[in-house]
């Protein structure tokens, strides 16, 4: 799929970067990868900390001949393929958590992002695939504000290959690309859900809108949730996992 590798040492984001290249009409395969982000981003506009070589920042330009609504697609996919390539490198077990972040021991340590243009149509002319993954802590901690929830992957810079974890990602993620539109990847995707049996709360654009329990994930990549109202499934939105009483 690789058609182009553009590295560099800092960006913005690599998502905006690699729209700017899809803009200017490169094709799909082209990557995009940076030792550190001063502007990253995730899913609501939140701020994705990427400092500097403790972690992959990259961002993939995607030309899938199919409408907007089957997105989704694209980012379930990426993250399946994360979470077998973590557990090729690792001893660890990678989880999902609905819909698009990684976690480990309960803690992130990847988030993606799948941004795009849309045609007049409702067609896809180029979508982006972002992901972020923390492969150490960086020196002086992620922070207050997210040292609780943020994990990494390995404990020192000695033991892993950076430019091999990448290359499974990828290699994983064209497997399932190939015929995105028959979900390959759904069994995978759906035996990782880290939400299952947990409650939590719903939230829509920022505001919390509901609670339930957390259940399967549905043939369409949605999410089951049992309320006091009978069971719903939730396509869009987020959900955060309700603290112990």
């Amino acid at each position: 799929m690789i058609i182009e590798i553009h590295k560099f040492a800092s960006v913005t984001s690599t998502n905006d970067i690699a729209a700017e290249y899809a803009k200017d009409g490169a094709k799909e395969g082209t990557l995009i990868i940076a030792d550190t982000q001063t502007k990253g981003r995730g899913r609501m506009g939140r701020e994705f900390l990427s400092h500097e070589k403790s972690g992959i920042y990259m961002s993939l330009v995607l030309r899938p001949e199919f409408s907007a609504e089957n997105s989704l697609l694209i980012t379930t996919a990426a993250a399946a393929a994360v979470a077998k390539a973590i557990e090729k490198h690792t001893a660890k077990t990678a989880k999902i958590k609905w819909v698009n972040d990684i976690y480990i021991n309960e803690k992130k340590v990847c988030g993606i992002l799948t941004e795009g243009k849309i045609t007049p149509t409702g067609m896809l002319e180029y979508a982006i695939l972002g992901i972020g993954i923390n492969l150490t802590v960086p020196k002086g901690g992620f922070g207050k504000s997210i040292e609780n929830v943020a994990g990494a992957l390995f404990d020192t810079e000695d033991v892993f290959d950076k430019e091999q974890i990448v290359s499974d990602i990828l290699s994983e993620f064209s497997c399932y690309y190939e015929n995105l539109l028959q979900k390959p990847h759904f069994e995978e995707y759906a035996s990782r859900n880290m939400l299952f049996g947990k409650k939590v709360d719903i939230i829509r654009a920022g505001v919390r809108v509901g609670e339930g329990v957390a259940g399967e994930i549905a043939d369409d990549f949605s999410l089951c949730v049992d309320t006091e109202n009978g069971k719903t499934k939730l396509s869009t939105g987020e959900v955060s996992v309700k603290a112990a009483e």
